[in-house]
């Protein structure tokens, strides 16, 4: 029981499970914004964008749900990308560059060499 306990509480469990929380939230907003897309295609192609009719002539092969289903993962693949991915790595970039110019700005402690010349040079002014 206490193995089960500790797998419970582990950090990366509690993390994952965060994570799926904020995802199944999230999808829902990019659903709502892919919806808004097609009908803004929609309004451009002056109907539904609904491609499930289309088919292939002479087959009679229906490739429509297929069009369909790969204009929203496209839709969704931009959203994800140029709201999630882009400004992320953005951030991720300019905290870098923070770092490394407040690591920069600090000055070097000085070395063990450095500091026992400094007293022996005092202790020599002292006696002189």
């Amino acid at each position: 029981m206490k193995g089960f306990r500790d797998f419970l509480m582990q950090g990366n469990l509690i993390e994952l499970a965060t994570a799926v929380i904020i995802g199944a939230s999230f999808n829902n907003v990019v659903g709502a914004f892919t919806q808004l897309i097609m009908d803004v295609i929609a309004l451009i192609a002056g109907g539904e964008p609904d491609f499930s009719a289309v088919t292939i002539p002479y087959i009679n092969l229906n490739v429509g749900v297929f069009l369909t289903a790969l204009v929203s993962f496209v839709i969704v693949a931009a959203v994800v990308y140029f709201f999630v991915i882009k400004p992320y790595t953005v951030m991720q970039a300019a905290v870098a560059a923070r770092l490394k110019a407040d690591s920069e700005a600090e000055p070097a402690a000085p070395t063990t060499d450095q500091l026992l010349a400094e007293i022996r040079d005092l202790l020599k002014a002292r006696t002189a």
